[in-house]
């Protein structure tokens, strides 16, 4: 299997102070994300090995890893696999967001007016959009988790980055599982929160946030209906 170039959206340690394990994580949790792997798919220590030019031993812990940040099941029968989503993992990371991400966009927003600058915000936004433009569904679930990411990143607020990252993963996966049709909005209602972001605007910050995520939740819903679970 060929890997894909894929740039990690999320807060992530410098490659340098990176071990192995970490290093096989960070690798594996992007082929599932960019859908080398799917959901329910097998994942062999030997393949993954192979893979990634590293021994079994940091791939298993990886998999460990990847285990408890949800992307991975493991089975008795089977061993690793890509774990299936069902409706209760969408609606507890919306449920999340919803007081984390709320929190964080009227952080960034009092942030701007202390005079932090925030055009990197309207870089993202321009990326997304682009993405839109060439029908690029994996290329706009990056830019949208990345731009979500900087809003936390504006908060300067180090244990919220530590907090929310795994989370943004798993939304970053969600994206690209659910594809254009639950990401096509997001730029229009993207451009509303950086311009209260950007205004300094707190409290407008965080309804549109609110109104954002409930929104991004039932389109990201509609969009996975054949392929969730139940609970």
């Amino acid at each position: 299997m060929k890997l894909k170039e894929w740039p990690e959206p999320t807060i992530s340690l410098p490659q340098s102070h990176q071990s192995s394990a970490d290093l096989a994580r960070v690798e594996i949790q992007r082929l599932i994300i960019s859908g080398e792997f799917m959901p329910g798919d097998r994942l062999r220590e030997r393949e993954l090995s192979q893979i990634l030019a590293l021994s079994r031993i940091p791939v298993r812990e990886a998999l460990q890893q990847l285990q408890g940040e949800g992307f991975v099941k493991s089975s008795l029968r089977r061993g690793a696999i890509v774990k299936r989503i069902t409706l209760s993992d969408v609606n507890e990371l919306f449920d999340l967001r919803l007081t984390l991400e709320v929190f964080a966009a009227s952080c960034a927003a009092q942030s701007v007016h202390n005079g932090h600058p925030a055009e990197h915000l309207q870089c993202l936004l321009a990326q997304a959009e682009e993405a839109s433009v060439r029908q690029d569904p994996l290329g706009l679930a990056h830019c949208n988790t990345a731009l979500h990411a900087e809003i936390v990143v504006l908060c300067g607020n180090s244990l919220l980055e530590r907090t929310v990252s795994p989370l943004l993963s798993r939304l970053h996966w969600l994206f690209s599982l659910s594809g254009k049709s639950s990401l096509e909005s997001q730029c229009p209602q993207h451009q509303g929160l950086i311009q209260a972001i950007q205004r300094g605007a707190t409290d407008l910050a965080g309804a549109l946030a609110i109104t954002h995520i409930e929104l991004t939740r039932e389109r990201v819903i509609q969009a996975l209906a054949e392929r969730l679970q139940a609970p």
